[in-house]
């Protein structure tokens, strides 16, 4: 039978701007979805279907505006503030904080004519790949509920994979975008650092943490990316953090539906993580990136093999990481309020010292500029996303924060080394599992290039139709 969340998040938005249904119609249905089906999933830490009812009638007795996401519902990582509703940012620490502003991100889809539905879970203070924390249930995969959605925009994707909402905006800071997007059979991209303007990565410590679409076909990740960039459709206003170049080809839904060009990529197995862990390559991401290279083959790309250098990354970004963690603000007793991965990070990061720091950060920037240059044969470059299937819940240490870290490496080495240089990255969904579980590839573009990336996912798309894909839920 068919529901309304089966249409693709651009089809809802053309039944919204032809009449066929309303902004409240459509809000009414993830609500009720949200309320039959969230209780096993745990995607949202809190729901606003009073607030999102009234956003709903308010466009409604407006009418239809050229708002580029008007009337479409959608969810706020609980790492974004948004006026008037908790901020728990997956840690006992924030105690629910209610901000009176809201994040920038969260202003931008408003300003759209998005309706969001609520806040979707992360780890604490977005820290992990993995979506598990103490201030409640962890958050499940749709497709397997033994199973975590990774992170950590974890609820972000567990929402949209499984019918919660058509999309959702989510950060990056490591792999937080790409990594859930895989372990849930979605599209999921990480733009060029500067590319967003209310999260353009350039403010923070690295440049790391950058805002980005999660969603369930290209075409609606480019949609939601244009409206992050310029949410009223005309020219960003935040000029001045906008530092990746303009998209040649206009904007970067036009880069998705049509789906043109054929391409020089460089395929790579190794992770910059190999110097420091054993990572070893599941049987199924070698499945996956197969059906990727034979794919682009058909298609008439032109393939090489790629691999980075060695080099002393895995230390540089660990200092990083920690470094970053040190101004969670946590004294005293309350840092018996955070769990033991995040006190592990704060600590070793308060430890350091400016000099520790300034290496690192130079380390990095040099290693910046060496990751571009050795990719510069390419138009994009092929790496697994993930180098395991999915973890159960619970695999993590819990307790040994040194072997957590190292678990989390294990499991996604291929991203973090995206946000150090900068470029923009794609997570793909081609393939499927013995276990009936999605498998991700990940392709990593040149610098203000995601129209590449887009272009070449579309291609993908079309020939492997991930989008009819669904977990039991749907």
């Amino acid at each position: 039978m068919f529901e309304l969340h089966h249409l693709s998040a651009q089809e809802q938005y053309d039944w919204l701007r032809r009449g066929e249904v309303s902004p409240r119609e459509l809000v009414d249905h993830y609500l009720d979805r949200i309320d039959r089906i969230d209780g096993a999933l745990g995607a949202f830490t809190t729901v606003t279907p009073e607030a999102a009812r009234a956003r709903a009638d308010a466009l409604g007795a407006v009418g239809r505006t050229a708002a580029p996401l008007w009337g479409l519902p959608l969810a706020d990582k609980d790492l974004y503030d948004r006026e008037g509703v908790p901020t728990w940012s997956g840690s006992r620490l924030s105690k629910g904080r209610t901000p009176r502003v809201s994040s920038g991100i969260a202003h931008d889809v408003d300003e759209a004519g998005a309706i969001s539905l609520g806040k979707t879970a992360t780890p604490e203070f977005g820290l992990t790949s993995y979506t598990e924390t103490l201030i409640g249930p962890p958050t499940r995969n749709p497709y397997n509920l033994s199973l975590g959605p990774g992170g950590s925009s974890g609820g972000a994707a567990a929402a949209v994979a499984a019918g919660l909402v058509p999309f959702a905006p989510g950060s990056d800071g490591g792999g937080s975008i790409r990594i859930p997007a895989a372990a849930t059979g979605l599209v999921g991209l990480k733009p060029s650092r500067g590319r967003v303007p209310s999260q353009s990565g350039i403010a923070s410590l690295g440049g790391l943490s950058v805002g980005g679409p999660l969603a369930r076909t290209v075409a609606d990740a480019g949609m939601l990316l244009d409206a992050m960039v310029a949410p009223d459709s005309g020219v960003p206003r935040d000029l001045y953090a906008l530092r990746a170049p303009s998209n040649p080809e206009g904007s970067w839904l036009g880069s998705a539906v049509r789906g043109e060009g054929r391409f020089q990529i460089g395929v790579m197995t190794t992770s910059p993580w190999d110097d420091v862990y054993d990572v070893r390559l599941d049987t199924s991401v070698l499945e996956a990136l197969t059906v990727a290279t034979t794919q682009l083959e058909q298609i008439g790309h032109g393939l090489d093999e790629a691999a980075l250098a060695p080099s002393d990354y895995g230390r540089w970004f660990t200092v990083l990481w920690q470094a970053g963690a040190a101004s969670i603000p946590a004294e005293g007793a309350d840092l018996d309020l955070l769990e033991p991965i995040t006190h592990w990070l704060v600590e070793r990061g308060r430890a350091l010292s400016a000099r520790d720091l300034g290496q690192a950060l130079a380390g990095l920037t040099a290693y910046e500029r060496s990751v571009i240059r050795q990719f510069d044969a390419f138009d994009a470059v092929l790496t697994p996303t993930l180098a395991l299937p999915s973890r159960p819940i619970g695999w993590y240490d819990s307790e040994d924060a040194e072997k957590n870290f190292e678990q989390q490496c294990l499991y996604a080495p291929f991203t973090s080394f995206v946000n150090v240089a900068g470029l923009p990255a794609i997570s793909l969904p081609v393939h499927v599992d013995a276990a009936g579980l999605p498998v991700g590839v990940q392709l990593i573009g040149r610098p203000g290039r995601e129209d590449v990336l887009l272009s070449i996912g579309a291609q993908l798309e079309r020939r492997l139709k991930w989008q009819r894909r669904y977990p039991p839920q749907w």
